[in-house]
């Protein structure tokens, strides 16, 4: 079992940043892909952002050039650094640890970006 915890969200200014954090526990040897996905109201939840073990990473067009992720492997953790945020950013993040034969899913941390 994989129990990812997220943490950094917060209310922010447009044009701010925040650094999301995502420390996992339990067998984290396992997990492959770590990623950031995100729910808006009325929408249905998007990838964010992805990156493997190897460290290779997909984004989200939505992001490109105003998000990175990074991840730690010793740790079992994974980190969004956030810039220039929008309005349209306002969302729950959540975290998902990935093995090779199932996900894992943090309970979300509230990110809100008035304009």
């Amino acid at each position: 079992q994989v129990q990812p915890v997220e943490s950094g969200g917060g209310l922010v200014q447009a044009g701010g940043s925040l650094r999301l954090s995502c420390a996992a526990s339990g067998s984290i040897v396992r997990i492959s892909v770590m990623g950031w996905y995100r729910l808006a109201p009325g929408k249905q939840r998007e990838l964010v952002a992805t990156i493997t073990s190897g460290g290779s990473t997909n984004y989200a067009d939505f992001v490109k050039g105003r998000f990175t992720i990074s991840r730690d492997n010793i740790r079992g953790t994974v980190y969004l650094q956030m810039n220039s945020l929008k309005p349209e950013d306002t969302a729950v993040y959540y975290c998902k640890a990935s093995s090779t034969r199932s996900g894992y899913w943090g309970q979300g941390t509230q990110v809100t970006v008035s304009s």
